[in-house]
């Protein structure tokens, strides 16, 4: 996919942080429309009135991504509005921080649905509109988290590690199939938008700045890269793991780079749910 210009685009959680500053970088690129689902309804009234463009359509709605209903709901009444989803960025997601036996059930729970079995969800309502086309791209975005351990946010870990194995295994599966369809698996280190403030990133594994993680998400649509893990030294976690013995790579990631101790001044950030 070179070009983004005349695509339509759905992005979960895009009322704000990362989601928004994709809807607003998608704008440059000439799309055609530009779909946000929220469950802030103040979240999507800002991002209406903020990416008004008269070159796209914005459409904005409130849509609970766990609610597997709404969300079948929701897709189907979209698909009939604009015809096709071209392009689709799973990027809702909750960061639940602390101990795990300090961690409730229903935080457990929601975790769980909104980080990786609303990802399912969505992307299978609009996998079959994408495969009559034959052509589409899902970005799921997961987390460098997803492919090492990380103590105190073993709940978010767990449910990226998920994201990262589902994810991987449609890419396969839809190749095999012939469908067109193209994934990217986004493994980000910490994103500096305050959904992880206060946490001390690891040793050369810099806090992302939202813009630079956005433009290297998009090019990697353009170019139809299976992988986005950055920074460089994210690159390295699945070999480092592959041929690390379990307890050296504990002192290498957790005590040379300090990765285990980066949840611990995690202090987080109110009154939001999506990245």
């Amino acid at each position: 996919m070179s070009s983004l210009k005349g695509k339509n685009v759905l992005i979960t959680g895009g009322g704000d942080g990362i989601g928004l500053l994709t809807a607003e970088k998608l704008l440059e690129e000439g799309v055609n429309n530009i779909i946000i689902w929220d469950l802030n309804p103040e979240n999507l009234a800002s991002a209406s009135k903020k990416l008004q463009n008269p070159s796209a359509k914005i459409i904005a709605q409130q849509v609970d991504v766990s609610n597997t209903e709404q969300v079948i709901k929701m897709g189907r009444r979209l698909l009939a509005d604009i015809g096709a989803v071209n392009i689709l960025i799973n990027n809702a997601g909750i960061i639940i921080g602390g101990p795990f036996s300090e961690i409730t059930p229903e935080q457990i729970r929601r975790t769980i649905a909104v980080n990786l079995t609303a990802m399912m969800q969505v992307a299978r309502t609009f996998l079959p509109a994408m495969k009559r086309q034959n052509s589409g791209h899902i970005v799921n975005i997961a987390s460098a988290a997803g492919l090492t351990p990380n103590p105190n946010m073993s709940v978010y870990a767990a449910s990226k590690w998920g994201v990262v194995g589902w994810s991987e295994s449609l890419r396969i599966e839809l190749e095999q199939q012939n469908t067109g369809i193209h994934i990217t698996t986004a493994e980000p280190s910490y994103i500096d938008t305050g959904m992880f403030a206060g946490v001390t990133p690891p040793m050369l594994t810099p806090l992302l700045k939202p813009e630079k993680f956005v433009q290297r998400m998009l090019r990697a649509v353009k170019k139809n890269h299976i992988h986005l893990r950055t920074p460089f030294m994210v690159k390295l976690l699945p070999l480092l793991r592959g041929i690390l013995p379990a307890r050296l790579f504990d002192l290498v990631a957790g005590r040379w780079f300090g990765v285990y101790r980066s949840m611990d001044t995690f202090t987080g950030r109110n009154n939001t749910h999506y990245e």
